[in-house]
């Protein structure tokens, strides 16, 4: 029992970091088939492309290799081949192992890939290391305020140098019912909703109000993750742990401790299966891998092992931006039925930044490729059709289509609200501590929630391991 719930618990760790990159529908193959996969885009038309990419700067032998940890950056390769002629080889690498294999291959001085991505999570590190070429270099100041402002910041190092940018925005939003919306509170106007959403103590007793009418207000209890880190973990060299942080622990034990979602944890086949329709409603035991019967990876599997159990429809999921994605995949004959408002704090997630290896001997044509991704409006509105949704980072294309309406979410100007989210983000509370601090904090919730430790054990664990991992920072007890 215990080596299955160890593979469980892997499996977890590896979806989850697969499909928060960027929420594309292929996002998480890599990660499912257990090994790199590598894509060549060798279309030959000599089409131009528009804007400022019309005509590629070809150097070295005409190619480009592209190491990304996003599968839509395949389609992107696709699309740049396909308008200028330029063959683009491109490999997607499990988010795990990503940042290994670009460290390996950097500092062992190989000249490809030409082309590299992070997260804004990795990027301190590789800007710290050398892995980015400067894009200033080549031109980038050129296009400064054509980019969302926070996204072009994210995208340069300590010293204010570009090196990557971004073709998204991914600001936080609550996806809901709109049905169940009118149902319970008499209404589904996307600011009212907003209003059941505002802080942590006004969500506990929306999930109370919608339990009442027999539905679950979330599948998991990590929906609203996305907005807890409303302030820095690090402040001046201590940490930080605000109310804030706090009232999100409250919010997570109550929700878990008085049975108030679906005991679906993120990613898993339950959670998936939340967006088209009622679930079974998991026992805390299945959802912490104590109850190895039931396997929530596969659907066939899990569907015979919950048949008897009770059912209940889920009412919302906290995902950013590119979740749009992720519920295109998968609302099914819901499609029609779902609004988006804002949470209780300015969330954000994810995000694939592009750029250009240090050692590429292309990067004339290098540049070209990364402002064909995110600098060109051709390929913005390209994207925006492609993609059904996904919010790009263009100034001028998001202005463009600010008055689309999208159909999946009631005819929203998702557009519209996504940029004005995304002026509430701020990047400099993102912290290179910031991955192993919120684990630390989020098995502390853990802990609590499931009566492991008491709050006060689970703090003390939680502050023992930030002393032992960061003894540089402070710490104020």
């Amino acid at each position: 029992m215990k080596m299955k719930k160890l593979l469980a618990l892997v499996l977890a760790g590896l979806m989850t970091a697969s499909m928060v990159g960027c929420g594309s529908e292929d996002a998480g193959a890599s990660a499912s088939s257990g090994s790199s996969s590598s894509d060549s885009s060798s279309s030959t038309s000599t089409s131009s492309a528009a804007a400022d990419s019309t005509e590629a700067t070809v150097t070295g032998d005409g190619k480009l290799v592209v190491w990304t940890l996003a599968a839509d950056l395949k389609q992107f390769a696709e699309r740049y081949t396909e308008k200028t002629g330029v063959q683009v080889e491109t490999v997607v690498i499990e988010p795990a192992e990503y940042p290994t294999k670009v460290q390996t291959a950097i500092m062992g001085g190989e000249k490809e890939p030409d082309i590299i991505v992070g997260e804004p999570q990795m990027l301190e590190d590789f800007f710290d290391n050398g892995f980015f070429a400067n894009l200033d270099e080549l031109g980038a100041k050129d296009y400064e305020g054509q980019i969302v402002d926070y996204v072009w910041k994210v995208g340069q190092d300590a010293s204010g140098v570009q090196r990557a940018i971004s073709y998204q925005i991914t600001p936080a939003g609550i996806y809901y019912r709109r049905d169940i919306a009118q149902e319970v509170f008499g209404t589904d106007d996307p600011d009212e909703i907003g209003k059941k959403f505002a802080d942590y103590p006004t969500i506990l007793e929306t999930a109370k109000a919608l339990k009442a009418k027999g539905y679950r207000i979330f599948a998991s209890d990590s929906e609203i993750n996305y907005f807890s880190g409303d302030s820095a973990w690090v402040v001046d060299g201590a940490l930080n742990v605000s109310e804030a942080r706090f009232d999100y622990m409250d919010l997570v034990v109550s929700l878990y401790q008085n049975d108030l979602t679906a005991y679906a944890n993120q990613w898993s086949t339950p959670w998936f299966q939340a967006m088209s329709g009622d679930v079974p409603i998991l026992t805390a035991e299945i959802q912490n891998y104590e109850d190895d019967s039931v396997n929530v990876w596969d659907a066939e599997s899990f569907a015979e092992a919950t048949a008897d159990l009770e059912r209940t429809t889920v009412f919302a999921f906290g995902l950013p931006s590119w979740g749009v994605l992720t519920m295109r995949d998968n609302v099914g004959e819901t499609s029609g039925k779902w609004g988006v408002c804002a949470g209780p704090a300015y969330g954000f997630g994810g995000g694939t930044y592009i750029g250009i290896s240090s050692l590429s001997e292309r990067k004339d044509t290098a540049w070209d490729f990364v402002k064909f991704c995110t600098l060109n409006e051709e390929t913005a509105d390209w994207w925006i059709e492609a993609s059904q949704g996904d919010t790009v980072s263009l100034i001028s294309a998001l202005d463009k289509h600010k008055d689309d309406e999208n159909p999946i979410y009631g005819g929203e100007k998702l557009y519209s609200f996504w940029l004005e989210q995304a002026k509430g983000i701020d990047y400099s509370k993102v912290t290179k501590y910031d991955k192993v601090i919120g684990d630390a904090w989020g098995a502390a919730i853990g802990a609590i929630k499931t009566g492991q430790a008491t709050k006060e054990e689970a703090l003390n664990t939680f502050y023992d391991t930030i002393q032992s991992t960061y003894p540089e920072i402070q710490l104020n007890r």
